[in-house]
């Protein structure tokens, strides 16, 4: 199942900046094969405003503008399958 959207982030998610690092949320188990950027994006965003947004083969990261809002999307989208396979979810 692809979702579609018009989305633009950066691919940047703050990896260094210790002060965002509560505000990135880790997706893994992700089928990359099917699942793309703009899926992410458009999954996660109804949890607040997305900044950052990176797609490596099997996991993603999530940048959002605040703690607040990855905290919702981990509690919200955790064990959610997604093209066949049950994502793992974490606030780093």
């Amino acid at each position: 199942m692809r979702m579609t959207g018009k989305l633009q982030t950066s691919n940047v998610t703050n990896k260094n900046d210790l002060r965002s690092l509560n505000s990135r949320v880790f997706i893994g188990n992700l089928n990359t094969a099917i699942v793309k950027k703009t899926d992410i994006e458009i999954l996660f965003g109804k949890y607040g405003k997305i900044v950052g947004c990176s797609v490596h083969k099997g996991y993603a990261f999530v940048q959002y503008l605040n703690e607040r809002n990855a905290r919702a999307a981990v509690s919200g989208e955790n064990a959610r399958v997604i093209a066949g396979q049950p994502l793992a979810q974490s606030n780093d």
